[in-house]
């Protein structure tokens, strides 16, 4: 099975238990297919939950989640040494982040000290426990959600831990007809938090998703699509309207995610469109809006298609 084959099939299968929302689960699945982590924009009761429990059932994965709260502690995320009395040894107790697929769920309601512990977890897949490191199986993603409102007793994620999130993916409201369809089903019994009660297809296992991360990896880049990756970095940098532009980390997350999104289309090689349709996601979390810029009403999103516009296409 290749990568086109299996994303189609696992987006025929969210499809039984997701209703609309399929631009959310493409991103999930690409930054899955390119190591990454998402951070999931949206108000409560929009699928973010669900979509990440459907990923983590399509691909046999162990799934746990975590709700971040103002006395959450790092040990309650990544584990901590216990003194056993009969033994007179220490032993230790692994914490939830000792999954495939985390849902830090509300993460920004946690204070930095907290969030902090995700680091080393996202970055390098591994975590420090009393100076004893221990790696992380694989795969290995964190999916967190916030809230884009609701602002009151929150503690906003830091430029370094929103850089560790591949992509920051908004997840709206579904439209009319969307919504009628979701009360149809619940009208009829399903029930969300059930899953075992809908009959979901496991697509992909670990070796699976193997053998297709050594095919995206063989997608080829030409030199012009790296140049056109760069420049649009570089514009937002230069943009007036921007405190802070994109690292070298954004330009290699906008790369890495375009591979994946030409081999979900079938292809071996990346085009500009590619680069576009992944630009977004991949910009808006890293890039810092002037405050008159969005007196004016200017988002992230905006500044993202002005660079996009004003850099030349490649051929």
């Amino acid at each position: 099975m290749n990568v086109r084959e299996a994303t189609e099939r696992m987006r025929s299968e969210a499809a039984k238990v997701i209703i609309g929302q399929t631009g959310v689960f493409d991103q999930m699945m690409i930054a899955l297919l390119a190591r990454g982590h998402v951070l999931l924009e949206g108000v409560p009761g929009v699928a973010k939950t669900l979509a990440a429990k459907t990923l983590a059932r399509l691909i046999q994965a162990d799934f746990k989640r975590v709700q971040f709260t103002p006395d959450l502690m790092p040990s309650d995320i990544i584990g901590t040494q216990i003194f056993d009395s009969q033994s007179g040894r220490f032993h230790t107790r692994r914490g939830p982040i000792f999954t495939n697929l985390l849902l830090a769920d509300e993460i920004n309601r946690a204070p930095a000290k907290t969030q902090s512990a995700l680091l080393e977890a996202m970055g390098e897949r591994q975590v420090t426990i009393e100076g004893e490191r221990m790696a992380l199986t694989e795969p290995f993603m964190v999916l967190a959600t916030q809230n884009p409102v609701d602002y009151e007793g929150t503690y906003p994620l830091p430029e370094a831990q929103l850089d560790r999130f591949l992509f920051k993916t908004l997840v709206d409201y579904p439209s009319l007809n969307q919504e009628v369809e979701v009360l149809r089903r619940v009208n009829a019994g399903f029930d969300s938090n059930d899953l075992t009660s809908v009959d979901l297809q496991a697509v992909l296992s670990p070796d699976d998703l193997r053998g297709l991360r050594a095919e995206i990896a063989a997608v080829r880049v030409d030199e012009s699509i790296l140049d056109y990756i760069a420049k649009l970095t570089e514009s937002t940098r230069k943009s007036a309207d921007l405190l802070l532009g994109g690292s070298p980390r954004a330009s290699i997350a906008v790369l890495t995610t375009a591979k994946v999104v030409a081999a979900m289309r079938g292809r071996d090689f990346v085009i500009p469109d590619d680069v576009k349709e992944v630009a977004p996601p991949a910009y808006r979390h890293r890039v810092i809006i002037k405050p008159e810029a969005e007196i004016e009403g200017l988002n992230a999103d905006m500044l993202i298609q002005r660079a996009l516009s004003k850099v030349e296409v490649p051929r």
